[in-house]
């Protein structure tokens, strides 16, 4: 949880660490979509600080929400302010990546176009615990109470209702365990 100016420090670094170098205004100008990722990872966490730090009347985070939902628009990209752990990488802008408020995804989780935590709309939506470490392919879905472990590695296209234990390979519809890592 991001609570302190060192806290979202910390959370930027396990951030850009992914990019290798943190996108600057050459691919701003050459429009690179890694650019726009980084733009909106890095509102997401400046909203979190905002929110966890009760400042939600200030002008720093009007702006950042307001650069949150513009690139929350264009990236077709929404994943709920306190949901993620630090490190979260997103692969590709493409088809929607929607994260709802009920999920909890540890550190290190790897979001690939087309995933999707949680029934879209519906506010009963039981609770979508994940572990660190987690890779969506493309096109994943969870919908349920689902509790996915460290180290899972979710294949393209699978649909997960059922909880998955820790250091597994999972795919299909609906999603079944393939292989146990070593």
């Amino acid at each position: 949880m991001i609570d302190s100016k060192l806290k979202l420090k910390e959370y930027l670094d396990a951030d850009s660490n992914w990019y290798g170098k943190v996108p600057n205004l050459k691919d701003r100008i050459l429009k690179n979509e890694k650019w726009y990722i980084w733009q909106y990872v890095k509102s997401l966490r400046h909203v979190e600080y905002y929110i966890n730090t009760n400042q939600r009347k200030s002008l720093g985070f009007l702006f950042w929400w307001y650069k949150y939902k513009h690139y929350s628009f264009i990236t077709h990209i929404t994943i709920y302010p306190n949901t993620c752990g630090k490190g979260l990488r997103i692969y590709h802008i493409g088809d929607m990546i929607w994260i709802k408020e009920n999920a909890h995804i540890g550190d290190n989780c790897q979001l690939r176009p087309g995933v999707v935590l949680g029934n879209k709309g519906a506010h009963n939506d039981p609770e979508i615990i994940v572990g660190n470490n987690a890779d969506f392919g493309l096109g994943v879905k969870c919908f349920g109470p689902v509790q996915i472990g460290d180290n899972v590695t979710i294949g393209a296209m699978s649909v997960v209702t059922k909880d998955v234990p820790d250091n597994c390979v999972v795919a299909g519809v609906p999603a079944k365990i393939l292989k146990v890592k070593e």
